[in-house]
């Protein structure tokens, strides 16, 4: 009797380890967002929030943030894109009540400190705008995997730039991009329903 019983504690035990194994193994199920199987810790940088205060590596530490990269004077992409994630907000909060947005101006010439508060304030109060010279935010926006380019001759120019968002972890690790899907005829945009269960399932598998 005694040895049935051994038996049968160890076949749980077992069968417990098999099931816990399985679901540390299975993959996430995402849909619009890649993650990186080995996350890369951001280069040193320095760049300025729209209060003039410094932005570096560790203002990110202990912080999910999802970035974003644009221009103030942008015609649609920009608006369109902080006017969704200020929706997606609370509920990306829910998830993770340390997450912060940031919006990076790829256009420091024109993004003043002072236009960028008041750009940013019109989104949510709480989202980050930062830039810096181009020496120091070419570099970094390559770290993150984001592009962008000056097209246009003299102050009548415009932004080309990436629409895609990259999320660094608490330990300041690039650790996934979110992407846009191309429709017809419509901007390129993030579904709000897919960024918020992409990031769901990221936040709960991060370790």
């Amino acid at each position: 009797m005694k040895i049935t019983i051994i038996v049968g504690l160890f076949l749980l035990v077992v069968a417990g380890g098999v099931a816990y194994q399985k679901m540390q193994n299975d993959p996430m199920e995402l849909a619009t967002s890649y993650v990186f199987e080995q996350p890369r810790t951001l280069a040193p940088f320095t760049l300025a929030d729209q209060f003039g205060n410094s932005f570096t590596n560790q203002t990110l530490q202990g912080k999910w943030s999802l970035f974003f990269i644009g221009y103030t004077a942008c015609p649609d992409v920009c608006p369109t894109t902080l006017n969704k994630l200020a929706a997606a907000y609370p509920k990306l909060q829910k998830i993770a009540s340390n997450v912060q947005v940031v919006f990076v101006s790829a256009d420091p010439k024109r993004d003043t400190q002072a236009k960028r508060l008041d750009y940013i304030n019109f989104f949510n109060k709480d989202f980050k705008a930062v830039s810096a010279e181009h020496t120091d935010l070419f570099p970094f926006s390559r770290d993150l995997g984001f592009v962008y380019a000056m097209v246009g001759d003299d102050s009548d120019y415009q932004v080309d730039h990436s629409a895609s968002y990259v999320l660094v972890s608490p330990r300041v690790e690039k650790i996934a991009v979110f992407k846009t899907k191309p429709q017809p005829g419509q901007l390129p945009q993030i579904v709000n329903a897919e960024l918020i269960a992409d990031f769901a399932q990221i936040v709960a598998s991060w370790h």
